[in-house]
């Protein structure tokens, strides 16, 4: 009995079905990109120069040890406290004369800020410090800055911070408003400039 040859497959198209299912998962795949921290650098300088004269008063010192312990002025906190610490010590408007605040409605208290566009929260990390607890400091301590900012934002303008940042990056708003919202962004945040400063790690 003669043996029955079996059929071949016809691959010759297989090429253009291979080429046609990586066409589709380019078009149809999202690539993530990893998004920084905001941090505005300061300027290069070409010579080194004396640091500026703070007074004590004007620095909240952060600081995370390796532990993920937060410290806040030598005194143990607890990270969801954090933000208010924060917010009071920019809004307490301690300072006379010159350096007195217009819109500030803390206590006033002589052993803290006198003024926002003076304060500066300064951050220090151990090495030892996880990523996860350095980020959820750092968000607190911006989330103060933007309360802040919303709430004198709302005074001036009718609307907060958070809102007419999203409004002027939106690509749907026209240049005209963004020229507007420009200028009203930049009146707040003259008023409290986001002084976060951030030391070579510990540790």
């Amino acid at each position: 009995m003669a043996r029955r040859s079996s059929p071949e497959v016809n691959a010759g198209s297989m090429a253009d079905i291979a080429f046609l299912l990586l066409i589709f998962f380019l078009v149809t795949t999202t690539i993530e990109t990893d998004k920084g921290i905001s941090r505005k650098l300061p300027p290069w300088q070409d010579e080194q120069q004396d640091p500026p004269n703070i007074k004590k008063r004007n620095i909240l010192q952060v600081v995370v040890n390796s532990n993920n312990d937060l410290l806040v002025q030598d005194e143990e906190m607890e990270l969801k406290d954090l933000r208010q610490a924060a917010f009071d010590f920019l809004d307490n408007g301690g300072g006379t004369g010159k350096e007195a605040c217009s819109f500030c409605q803390g206590k006033g208290a002589e052993n803290s800020s006198v003024n926002p566009q003076k304060a500066i929260i300064s951050l220090v990390n151990n090495r030892g410090t996880e990523y996860g607890t350095y980020i959820a400091v750092q968000n607190e301590l911006v989330a103060a800055y933007n309360e802040l900012r919303d709430r004198e934002a709302r005074r001036l303008f009718g609307t907060s911070f958070t809102d007419m940042e999203a409004q002027y990056n939106d690509p749907n708003t026209g240049e005209g408003k963004k020229e507007s919202l420009k200028e009203k962004i930049d009146q707040i945040k003259d008023l409290i400039p986001q002084k976060l400063s951030e030391a070579e790690p510990k540790g």
